[in-house]
C-alpha cells in the first residue's frame, strides 16, 4: 500500500524531457535454483519496476517490458547491457531504435544493485519467488523515497529534503 502510494506520487514528477530507462537484470538464488530479478531506473537512478521470472529470455523481457511501459509509459531511450533478449523484445513492441549500449552506459543500473544485495544478505536470502517480487517493489519504493543525492546539495538543503521525505512518510502511516 505505502509501495503503490509513494510510486503513484513520483513518477509523474520524474519525467523529464529526456525520459531515459536504465534496463538489467540480476541473478537471485530461491531454494538453490537460479532466478531472474529485471529492474528499470529513470534516468535519475530511481527505480521503476522490478520483476522476479524463471527464465532470462526473449519471452520475460518481453513480458517485463510490456508491464512497464503499461504503468510508465514509453520511454525516449532505452539502456541496456548487450544480452540479446532485450533487442529481440524492443524490435518486437517497435522500440529498437530506442535501445543504447555500450560498455559503460549501464553503470547506473549496475550500481543501483547494491542495496538490495546488502538488504538480500541481511534477510538471509528468499524462500519464495512471491516473497521476492513483493519484497524487491516495496525496497525500491521506500528507497527511492528516502534517498537524497547528498553529494549533490548543501547540508540544510539535504537536512529539508531529508525533513520532507520523513513527514511525507509519517502522512502515509497515519492515514
Amino acid at each position: 500500500m505505502f509501495a503503490a502510494e509513494i510510486r503513484k506520487r513520483r513518477i509523474e514528477s520524474m519525467k523529464s524531457s529526456r525520459w531515459q530507462w536504465h534496463l538489467d537484470e540480476i541473478f537471485v538464488k530461491i531454494n538453490g535454483e537460479r532466478h531472474y530479478l529485471w529492474r528499470a531506473l529513470d534516468h535519475e537512478g530511481e527505480v521503476l519496476e522490478s520483476f522476479v521470472t524463471k527464465t532470462h529470455d526473449k519471452r520475460a523481457a518481453l513480458k517485463f517490458l510490456k508491464k512497464s511501459m503499461k504503468r510508465h509509459g514509453q520511454p525516449e531511450a532505452i539502456v541496456t547491457d548487450r544480452l540479446r533478449s532485450y533487442g529481440a523484445a524492443l524490435k518486437e513492441i517497435g522500440a529498437g531504435e530506442r535501445q543504447e549500449t555500450g560498455r559503460w552506459l549501464n553503470n547506473r543500473a549496475e550500481n543501483s544493485h547494491l542495496p538490495f544485495r546488502r538488504r538480500e544478505r541481511a534477510m538471509l536470502r528468499f524462500r519464495r519467488m512471491r516473497s521476492l517480487q513483493k519484497f524487491a517493489a516495496v525496497h525500491a519504493s521506500v528507497t527511492n523515497h528516502f534517498n537524497q543525492e547528498r553529494s549533490l546539495s548543501s547540508r540544510p538543503l539535504f537536512k529539508a529534503n531529508r525533513a520532507a521525505a520523513l513527514a511525507v512518510w509519517r502522512g502515509l502511516c497515519s492515514a
